[in-house]
């Protein structure tokens, strides 16, 4: 594909082969019926299963789709950061490979960028926000005590860091991620933290999201790499690691 696209979707993947198939035909329809020029970027984070076989299925038949992949597994801040790096538009949209929030939804997004917002992260923590499906008692409590220790210590009056579902504009993608180093799931923290410390603007906006019982991520395995992965941003901000660009990119 020659043409530079107006959205990028970056799309991380570890097996998902049963489901990557199923989100591209979502995203690429919706994408396609809002005459958007776009991109999507799959990285298969190591996967063991056919997901790499899947997406180079769908990307021969469509030329906006393309993949990246690479092992071992290096964890889901890893993946984004490779394929925020590698968009080519000035608007990138990050959403899970199983669109726990549906493609939809990016028109909310889209909405209060257009309001002079840089980042706009998918919040299911606000009061309009849906959150559909079961979800046990002891993962909203994590969820709710950990957002708690990230507004204390990094970013303060986000509800919801992490929410799979974000929209970074006008170029900042590029520049955020060029300096972020957290590779597990508290990537998510450190991007918002550098986007806060970058200057640019963040809002949060509302969005519906269908709870999974396959979800990747574990309370009892990875409650406590992730709270270290917060301390990990002060640590590396007070070292000034932030005022320049990671070499692990």
């Amino acid at each position: 594909m020659h043409d530079i696209p107006d959205l990028s979707v970056v799309i991380p993947a570890y097996n998902e082969a049963s489901r990557i198939g199923p989100t591209l035909d979502a995203v690429s329809a919706f994408l396609a019926s809002q005459m958007t020029p776009y991109e999507i970027i799959v990285v298969s984070d190591g996967s063991t299963d056919s997901t790499i076989q899947t997406v180079n299925t769908y990307a021969a038949k469509n030329q906006r789709i393309q993949l990246t992949g690479y092992s071992p597994n290096r964890g889901k801040g890893y993946a984004v950061r490779t394929g925020m790096l590698q968009a080519k538009a000035n608007n990138v949209l990050l959403t899970d490979a199983d669109l726990a929030t549906p493609i939809e939804d990016f028109v909310k997004l889209q909405d209060v960028a257009r309001n002079g917002c840089d980042v706009v992260v998918g919040s299911r923590a606000l009061e309009e926000s849906q959150v559909i499906g079961w979800r046990p008692w002891y993962r909203v409590l994590s969820g709710k005590v950990f957002n708690k220790i990230v507004q204390l210590l990094t970013v303060p009056g986000i509800h919801d860091t992490q929410c799979g579902f974000k929209l970074f504009t006008n170029g900042c993608a590029g520049r955020i991620f060029s300096l972020s180093r957290i590779d597990g799931f508290g990537f998510d923290v450190e991007i918002l933290f550098l986007a806060k410390k970058l200057g640019f603007r963040i809002e949060e906006t509302a969005v519906r999201w269908q709870n999974s019982p396959s979800t990747k991520v574990s309370v009892v395995r990875d409650t406590f790499p992730m709270l270290r992965e917060v301390l990990q941003v002060r640590l590396n901000d007070r070292k000034k690691l932030y005022d320049r660009p990671s070499n692990n990119n």
